[in-house]
This record gives structure tokens, sequence and C-alpha cells, in this order.
């Protein structure tokens, strides 16, 4: 006897036809970006963006690595780590603190960071510029780590704490009933189960700072404190002409926080679907 098929399980053509249209949609800029940046000038101007590359080079990676590129991607590195570090040291605290907390200073704080979502750096940035050039941070890789993790940390707060949320009450309550303090309640139990929000919140921060170009642009001048943001942004007038070297540029700024997303995509993608400490 012929049995039916779920429904469940019958072939869904239009999710098919629409993953196969957005990985064309995604697959190509990306394939045009690689086979660009591993072409030369001459075989990209003739044969295009999107054909084969018959002649493969890495004459431009190599003429972005002696141009001193590496060194504006050693800075943004240097730059993301402390501001994820920044961000998490002060905003895992505070949210264990909003979302425990009963009284109204905790619940002001928590409304002064939401305020800070209303808040864009463009607004600020003159006050920030003399803030950064009293402290004699101005020129110095601190000067962009600071305001950079501030102005990440009112979307980590939100989203901290909302992960936090997700924890039941009865294990607060199992964990007070063995004496732990509020220290080890964090440390042991609230942290390793929110570590999705935690997680999410780092690679904000993370992406905030790697692709800042606004405090870079303010708040240092010469080449060592330059990151790649800025780099990208010289790289278009000194290789105007040339459209492979740029686009190898843009290739290894793009390398090392692709490894970042690949290690923390999953804690990301509980985190963004509200899957908290679950």
């Amino acid at each position: 006897m012929r049995t039916r098929r779920p429904y469940n399980q019958r072939p869904n053509y239009f999710s098919g036809v629409a993953t196969l249209v957005w990985l064309l949609i995604i697959g190509v800029p990306l394939y045009a970006l690689i086979s660009a940046a591993l072409q030369t000038q001459s075989s990209y101007a003739q044969e295009g963006p999107l054909s084969l590359p018959t002649h493969l080079t890495f004459s431009n990676v190599t003429s972005v690595i002696q141009s001193g590129f590496v060194g504006y991607i050693g800075n943004t590195i240097l730059v993301s780590a402390a501001s994820v570090a920044l961000v998490l040291a002060m905003c895992v605290p505070i949210s264990y603190a909003v979302v425990r907390g009963t009284g109204w200073i905790t619940r002001g704080v928590f409304r002064i960071f939401l305020l800070g979502l209303a808040i864009p750096a463009q607004a600020v940035i003159i006050p920030l510029f003399l803030i950064i050039n009293q402290l004699g941070l101005y020129d110095t890789l601190w000067g962009v780590i600071l305001p950079t993790a501030a102005f990440s940390m009112p979307v980590s707060v939100l989203v901290i704490s909302g992960g936090m949320r997700e924890i039941s009450g009865e294990l607060y309550e199992a964990m007070a009933l063995d004496g732990a303090s509020p220290r080890k309640v964090l440390m042991d139990m609230v942290v390793p189960l929110s570590r999705s929000s935690i997680a999410t919140a780092g690679v904000f921060a993370a992406l905030q700072a790697w692709n800042g170009f606004l405090f870079p642009l303010i708040m240092t001048q010469s080449d060592s404190t330059k990151l790649t943001t800025l780099g990208l942004y010289n790289f278009v007038s000194t290789y105007s002409d040339d459209v492979p070297a740029l686009l190898a540029a843009v290739l290894m700024s793009a390398v090392p926080i692709l490894v970042v997303y690949l290690f923390a995509r999953r804690a990301l993608v509980a985190g963004l679907m509200g899957a908290g400490g679950k």
C-alpha cells in the first residue's frame, strides 16, 4: 500500500529557489572580490570582474603588505580586542545589577543606557575630541578604544540583560540557599548561562571597532595609529587605477573579522534569536 508522505516532509521548492537566489546574491560579489584580488591589472581590465582568472598572481597581496597595510590590521585587532574587553568587563556586571536590582538607582542606570541608543557619535564628536585631547590620548590607540567601547555599551547592556532575564528565578534562589555571594552567583551561574548574549555583545562590539571610521579619522593622525578603515580610504586615492590591488586590501581587511564570526556564529545566532542562557 502506498503511504502518503507527511506534509512537513514535502519538498519546499519555493524555499529551495529562494535559497539559491540568496546564495547567488552573496556568492557572486564574494567571488568577484577574490577573483579580482588574484588577477593582474591588465587581466582584470580585459576580462572583467566575473571572468575566471587564467593566471593567478599574489603580486597584489605583496603590494598591499609592502605598503604597510598589515600594520593597520594589527592596530585594528588591538583596538577591537581592547574594546571588546572593556565592553564585556563593564556591561556584564552592569547588566547583572540591572536584572537583579530592585531600586530606583538600577532602573535609572538602565534608562541612561537606553538613552545612549538615541545619541549618534556625530552629535558629540567635538566634545569627545576635546576630552580625548585634554587627557593626552590624541593620536593614540586609546583615543579610539575608549569612545568606541562607550558607544558599544548601550546595545551590549540591552542584549546581555535580555539574556540574563531568561535565567529562571529558581536558580537564583537555589544559589542563595547554598550561601553563594552575588559575585559567586554572577561568575558561576549567570555568566555561563548567558554566554550566548555575551558572545552577541562581544561580536557587536568587535564589529563596531573593526568597521569604525569616524573615531579613527578624528582621534588619530599619524601612520603608526592608523586603522584599516582609514587605510582603505587612503588606498582609494593611491590605487584608484589599480582595482585588483585595492580589492586585495579589502579582502585582507575582511579575513580577521570573518574568522571571529566563524568561531562565534552559533552563540551569535542564539543571542540574536533571544535564546539567552537557554
